[in-house]
């Protein structure tokens, strides 16, 4: 059966620490493991800017020992030009997997329902799962482990990261809390799911409108920008909202005291993060965004092989 990633919650809790304790390995050892040696190629495509998703992604690629084919989507006109059915079986007869950082979800659903190899989320207006799976190897890095620590995400609680929090979080077995305004809620079926998955993980989910009250004690403190890709031109209406949610040294106080702070990047110094916070001693953004690489190495590695060269 093909696998998919195109959300956080495709992997199970076991899963997901197969995937990060094989991204720890991978880090340890960057070329160790060549699933993708021959080299296989991995179809990566862009409708969006990208800096993180496209250096981590081709790096990977080639590490694994394949060959990143980056494709430049809009020039392509993916679901324009050529139904996303039709790219997709294209793909699929010469790729070993796709990877594909675009809009919206069903978009990147299609791909998987017609490619017939693995398809992986890069980022869709949705989700960024691959972000979150980088963020809890950062986490189990630095505390030694995910279940039962508080995680709290400051911002846009409709945005594609803190659904992700949300569903990653809570496969880990964390404590997962959104900070944001009231008209920025998560979307009601991601926070169920989400809600679902902590009753058996041992975690939980809630959404809290005190941005004080969000942080109090919290283990890690995670943001993002204000303004998601393709609403610049929203950027001013849209910052008023989320001023009082933003990852200051005051801020950070009501956290606990050894709490670090992650961001997905690019980061807006003085808008949603203060300098000194994501230049200061309790920033793990660098490491985060390096373990991109690994993750995404693990992830793909994974997807080729589930069953770890086990029968099932």
């Amino acid at each position: 059966m093909v696998r998919h990633f195109l959300r956080d919650d495709d992997l199970s809790p076991e899963e997901q620490t197969r995937v990060l304790d094989l991204a720890d390995a991978m880090k340890k050892d960057r070329f160790a493991a060549r699933p993708l040696a021959g080299p296989q190629a991995v179809a990566i495509l862009f409708d969006k800017p990208t800096l993180r998703t496209q250096t981590s992604f081709t790096v990977g690629v080639a590490e694994l020992g394949g060959h990143p084919m980056v494709v430049d989507a809009r020039l392509a006109q993916v679901g324009v030009r050529e139904s996303i059915a039709d790219t997709a079986r294209v793909l699929g007869r010469q790729v070993a997997a796709v990877v594909w950082r675009t809009y919206g979800q069903d978009r990147i659903e299609e791909m998987a329902a017609h490619a017939g190899v693995p398809v992986v989320n890069a980022l869709t207006d949705d989700f960024h799962p691959c972000q979150v799976l980088a963020d809890l190897q950062t986490i189990r890095e630095q505390k030694g482990r995910l279940a039962g620590l508080r995680l709290t995400y400051l911002g846009d609680g409709a945005n594609n990261m803190a659904h992700s929090y949300l569903l990653g979080g809570a496969v880990a077995g964390m404590h997962v809390r959104i900070g944001t305004p009231d008209a920025y809620q998560p979307h009601p079926g991601i926070l169920d799911r989400a809600a679902a998955i902590a009753r058996e993980t041992g975690g939980s989910v809630a959404v809290l409108h005190d941005p004080r009250k969000a942080l109090e004690g919290t283990d890690v403190v995670a943001t993002d920008t204000w303004v998601s890709m393709g609403r610049e031109d929203e950027a001013d209406d849209r910052s008023a909202p989320f001023v009082p949610y933003a990852v200051t040294e005051d801020a950070m106080a009501h956290a606990a005291p050894d709490a670090i702070v992650l961001h997905c990047l690019p980061a807006y110094r003085g808008k949603e993060i203060a300098a000194s916070v994501i230049d200061g001693p309790r920033s793990v953004v660098w490491d985060e965004a390096e373990n991109r690489l690994h993750a995404q190495k693990a992830l793909l590695t994974f997807l080729l092989d589930p069953s770890g060269g086990r029968r099932r």
